[in-house]
């Protein structure tokens, strides 16, 4: 005798071999012997032979129509065999009853399980319902694979093309679209990005980079709320200084500026003067959800994202021609030797007399007109700022001053050898960059004059301040370095610990409340100490271990490392078009990192062949291959070694950058043509390279 049987769902036969009151014991065709339960003995049969029984009854089962056997079926709970005597006749077989079997499990939007072997018709609006949803997954399955052909034969379905950005980086697995690429790609044995390019749903690398980083970062777009700038209620002081600003020509969000007193008196002091938006917006308030939303000004070539609305910017910024509300830090310095004695906080309103633009003047105010050593050029008079020479010539005496008692502490001098490349885009229109337009990259050489200035005294104040607020028992978001060894990163906290790469005491970004979220938080708390002094931990808006303020360190964190890595794809993008456009085949380079090297007059790092047995700092000739604007990625080829051999050079992480190789890597997708469930992966994100100062 032979038995069929229900196996965790599954249905086998099997010869019996005996049978005991709760179990059976059961010969598969396998020869294998196993203990059947005989609660899940479902049929018991002399004929046909068990390997003959299955495909027969399996065929059979495919035959018949699951309405008529629906109809058929009895309305009270049944049996298999009560549905094949219904359905084939009354006299039904093995094979009929055990086809009936198969389709009642294959049916289960038709018949509900009762029990072994036995079923229920299910409700005929439940059924409805069920067949329905059946029929949707197969017009969407069929429409799956409709786009899938249309994608493989190169045109691109416009459902897939407006959720371009969510399937290649932040996909929903489920979605017909994503399922679609998925099929494409597989069937056409094509990289995703390849397949889309192909299929034009990618028509504009620009646009491909800009609105992925808004589908990221801005997906409700980039404009602001109604919001008006609150007065200052505060009746501020008019300061006795005619305070002067450097920056950059486009820079609208001008957040500080320096004045200069008691010069030839023996004793001077220097005024740090910072914008001062903390006096007018409260925590929590409209414009504060705002800022504390976008966390800091987004910066790229030809274009900006600005962390506040331009009228509020207007209101705050330090402008010339205005008294201009502001923090101000006045340190006092010994003139001949130029020993801090004495510094002070106020909040006052501040005359700005000048907005000097360093792109402009670096090559006027120059080290030797400072010095005396030259005479003023003519540029000097046009711009009227003669008057400044003795100020700016003991401002950059100060800084140089200062940037050397900060060597001593960090142990060796800052190397600033390579400068900062600036990137100009020539008919940028009222939209913004597009893509095309004419790029010139230049440079600026850090430590310039003018450069040092701003940067020594923000410096000063940063670290002067973050002082403060640990004296008075305020808490701030501080950056800090344990060491200069490679590898030790600068991190963000609220306590007031060294930053070794800065050799000062402790540094809290309070100089630049216009443009980061973390330097409005830290004016908040310095103004509460400017106010009550000692007993300011009791005002400040933020507590010690308040848990909102590491709520903004791990969300500005996030949102700054993003958005650096966004400027330093698009400056890479320009970079490559400016390749294109000055039709460079040929470049030199430093080589700095296993097989990566380093442009010698352009912000790019890129992978080389022909660099193998060539020691780090060996100096090439580099053919360049061709551009991928979509995934910013050129390889080249060492063609000739320019330098005499030398000792290799050493490793220093601070100088070379231990990230930059992420410079060098091609875009990262979120969508995987292999495996469903397999992880989303990020495209790795390149540190901040800049000085940490706010100038």
């Amino acid at each position: 005798m032979h038995i069929l049987f229900d196996e965790a769902g599954k249905l086998l036969t099997g010869r019996l071999m005996s049978e005991a009151e709760s179990s059976l014991q059961v010969e598969l065709d396998s020869g294998k012997r196993v203990k059947v339960k005989t609660a899940n003995a479902l049929l018991r049969f002399d004929k046909p032979a068990p390997g003959q029984l299955m495909p027969a009854a399996t065929a059979l089962a495919e035959s018949m129509e699951l309405e008529l056997a629906y109809e058929f079926a009895p309305e009270d709970e049944f049996g298999f065999a009560d549905l094949a005597r219904e359905y084939f006749s009354a006299t039904a077989g093995t094979q009929e009853q055990v086809a009936a079997l198969l389709c009642l499990q294959g049916a289960p939007h038709y018949f509900r399980r009762a029990g072994k072997g036995r079923y229920r018709k299910a409700p005929p609006e439940i059924l409805a319902q069920a067949l329905a949803a059946i029929e949707k997954k197969k017009q969407v399955q069929a429409q799956i694979e409709g786009w899938a052909a249309e994608l493989a034969a190169g045109v691109c379905p416009e459902p897939v093309r407006q959720q371009l950005y969510k399937i290649l980086f932040r996909p929903d697995k489920n979605a017909p679209e994503y399922k679609a690429v998925v099929e494409a790609a597989r069937n056409s044995h094509t990289a995703p990005l390849t397949l889309l390019q192909n299929a034009g749903a990618i028509s504009s690398a620009y646009q491909f980079h800009w609105q992925r980083f808004l589908f990221d970062q801005f997906p409700k777009g980039t404009g602001f709320p109604a919001l008006q700038a609150p007065a200052i209620a505060d009746e501020l002081p008019l300061a006795a200084v005619q305070a002067f600003s450097i920056d950059d020509s486009h820079t609208t969000e001008i957040d500080d500026a320096l004045s200069l007193q008691g010069l030839g008196s023996g004793t001077v002091t220097l005024g740090i003067h910072i914008a001062a938006p903390g006096l007018a917006i409260q925590p929590d308030s409209p414009i504060d959800q705002v800022a504390r939303h976008r966390l800091s000004t987004v910066y790229m070539p030809g274009h900006k994202i600005t962390m506040l609305p331009d009228a509020v910017v207007q209101a705050y910024t330090l402008e010339a021609g205005r008294d201009c509300p502001a923090v101000s830090l006045y340190v006092q310095f010994k003139e001949d030797t130029l020993e801090i004695q004495h510094s002070r906080t106020a909040l006052e309103r501040v005359p700005i007399r000048h907005n000097l633009r360093h792109d402009q003047l670096d090559t006027v105010i120059t080290e030797a007109w400072l010095t005396g050593a030259e005479p003023a050029s003519p540029a000097v008079a046009e711009a009227h700022i003669e008057e400044l020479q003795p100020t700016l010539a003991f401002i950059f005496r100060l800084a140089k001053h200062l940037k050397a008692q900060r060597e001593v502490v960090r142990g060796k001098p800052e190397n600033f050898s390579r400068p900062d490349y600036t990137f100009r885009l020539e008919g940028v229109g009222e939209a913004g960059p597009q893509g095309a337009e004419t790029v010139v990259i230049g440079t600026r050489q850090r430590g310039a004059p003018l450069d040092l200035m701003v940067a020594e005294a923000m410096i000063l104040a940063n670290s002067s301040w973050g002082q403060w607020l640990a004296e008075c028992g305020v808490p701030g978001i501080y950056r800090s370095q344990a060491s200069l060894l490679p590898g030790v990163k600068v991190r963000m906290g609220t306590k007031a610990q060294p930053h070794a790469g800065l050799g000062v005491p402790s540094y809290a970004w309070s100089t630049s409340p216009l443009r980061r979220y973390v330097d409005m938080v830290n004016q908040w708390q310095i103004i509460a100490c400017a106010r009550h002094g000692k007993t300011a931990a009791l005002a400040a808006p933020f507590k010690p271990k308040d848990a909102n303020l590491f709520s903004v360190i791990s969300a500005f964190d996030a949102a700054y490392t993003a958005y650096n890595g966004f400027q330093n794809g698009m400056e890479r993008y320009w970079t490559l078009q400016h390749l294109r456009q000055n039709g460079t085949t040929e470049l030199t380079a430093t080589l700095f990192k296993d097989n990566l090297v380093r442009a010698d007059t352009l912000p790019l790092v890129l992978p080389v062949m022909g660099a193998e047995g060539l020691p780090r700092g060996a100096h090439v000739r580099v053919r360049l291959g061709a551009i991928d604007d979509i995934t910013l990625d050129i390889h080249g080829t060492v063609i000739e070694r320019l330098d005499q051999p030398v000792d290799e050079l050493p490793a220093d992480g601070e100088e070379e950058g231990e990230d930059d190789a992420a410079l060098a890597a091609p875009l990262a997708l979120a969508i995987d043509v292999n495996e469903d469930d397999a992880p989303a992966t990020e495209a790795g994100q390149r540190p901040d390279t800049t000085a940490e100062t706010a100038g």
